[in-house]
């Protein structure tokens, strides 16, 4: 018998329909001699009204008390669902965060947990019932409710199959797996049968939203096997796991992108010790976080031009800060391009070949895309390019790469 933890995400228990659809796959699952642990979050539209409600109360509600609002969501999902599969013939037992005792820090609306009592689910896992756990909520110390922050249900399911032992962590979703690259931008984009956790945490990093990095990173600290699956139809998904022999390892296994770049340049800065820390500390103290850094001594050997790229969102401020920072320190020109875009190519099958920077600059080339930055790790290359080239660039590299054929079949 396997254990096994399933996490439902708004979209799929939107309606007492879709809800009643939940239970039917749960109860498929127990049928084929399966335990089931259930993490729910709350109904498709159900947080942004708590959050509506909220700040029609106030402009800035205490985050003690938003995190005893919004945890309400999951609440009615876990009891609704638990009374679907109770009408179903199915034993059910629906708790809060609180009540199974997942303990996170103190920190309000972006709790991390810390530890998990799996005492009761074990209990009612051995008197054969279905456990139904509120996603995206925990508790401190000192009994307060918490919530989890963004991602925080695919987190709270990865926490349980960790805790628990679980033999496999499934996540449905709103698609079917994780693919090649966004099929709205490629339609023969392909899905993957498995994806390394690292090729996963890299593609969730650079763009790709089918997972959240928390969850990711969670599930390949603690080996704990993710599935994504859909809720609307049948399928075996994607498994996410650690590299292993047997696995046919493709070059490239994806191509990530991320519309919401802005890249900085402050030109003519002196190259003196020091410099790119006197830029980009008030940049960090301003909580804006940078991605990609390019630092070019100029012609003159005093000065050194400094470009990075950050949150699209971000690129105001940003930019405010430079303007005064490059002014302190004698600096020529500041400028910046809020229409740039990232694209990258994700797999650990780059490690062990040459040419692949070569080939995917080529493709670009020949399509007449012009590259502004470019930024490699182990398994990774990524290129910032301007935004009205993205879906050519990524069309082009996913077929100079061949990633439309499974690796097994390529010519």
């Amino acid at each position: 018998m396997a254990l096994i933890v399933q996490k439902y995400g708004g979209t799929s228990v939107g309606s007492t329909e879709r809800i009643g659809a939940v239970a039917d796959k749960v109860i498929k699952w127990r049928e084929q001699g399966n335990d089931v642990v259930v993490v729910v979050s709350a109904m498709s539209g159900e947080t942004n009204r708590l959050l509506e409600l909220a700040n029609a109360i106030s402009a800035r509600p205490v985050p003690r008390e938003l995190d005893v609002l919004l945890s309400t969501g999951e609440q009615v999902t876990i009891a609704l669902l638990s009374m679907a599969l109770e009408e179903r013939g199915c034993a059910a037992r629906s708790y809060t965060g609180s009540q199974v005792h997942i303990r996170t820090d103190s920190a309000h609306n972006k709790a991390r947990i810390r530890e998990i009592d799996d005492q009761r689910i074990n209990a009612d896992l051995a008197k054969g019932r279905v456990v139904v756990v509120a996603g995206f909520q925990g508790v401190d110390e000192e009994g307060n409710i918490t919530t989890l922050g963004r991602g925080g249900s695919d987190t709270t399911a990865v926490a349980l199959a960790a805790a628990l032992k679980a033999d496999e962590c499934q996540i449905y979703t709103d698609v079917d797996g994780v693919y090649t690259t966004d099929p709205r931008v490629v339609p023969e984009a392909r899905r993957l049968t498995r994806i390394t956790f690292e090729e996963m945490l890299e593609m969730a990093s650079l763009g790709s939203k089918v997972l959240q990095i928390r969850s990711v990173s969670f599930a390949g600290r603690y080996n704990v096997p993710l599935r994504v699956l859909s809720s609307f139809e049948e399928g075996e998904g994607t498994l996410i796991t650690y590299e292993d022999e047997e696995m046919e390892q493709a070059l490239i296994s994806g191509i990530a992108f991320n519309r919401d770049e802005a890249k900085l340049t402050v030109v003519g800065v002196p190259d003196t010790p020091g410099v790119a820390h006197q830029l980009l500390g008030p940049v960090a103290d301003a909580n804006i976080e940078v991605d990609m850094i390019v630092q070019n001594v100029a012609p003159d050997g005093a000065t050194t031009d400094f470009t990075f790229t950050v949150h699209r969102n971000d690129y105001a401020r940003a930019l405010e800060i430079l303007q005064r920072i490059a002014s302190e320190l004698g600096a020529r020109q500041v400028s910046g391009d809020d229409r740039i875009v990232k694209v990258s190519l994700v797999g650990v099958g780059m490690r062990s070949h040459a040419g692949i920077a070569s080939t995917m600059f080529g493709a670009l080339a020949k399509e007449g895309v012009n590259i502004r930055m470019i930024s490699t790790s182990e398994i990774k290359i990524s290129v910032v390019v301007d935004e009205k080239y993205l879906e050519l660039a990524v069309r082009s590299l996913h077929e100079a790469f061949e990633l439309d054929q499974p690796p097994e079949i390529k010519s």
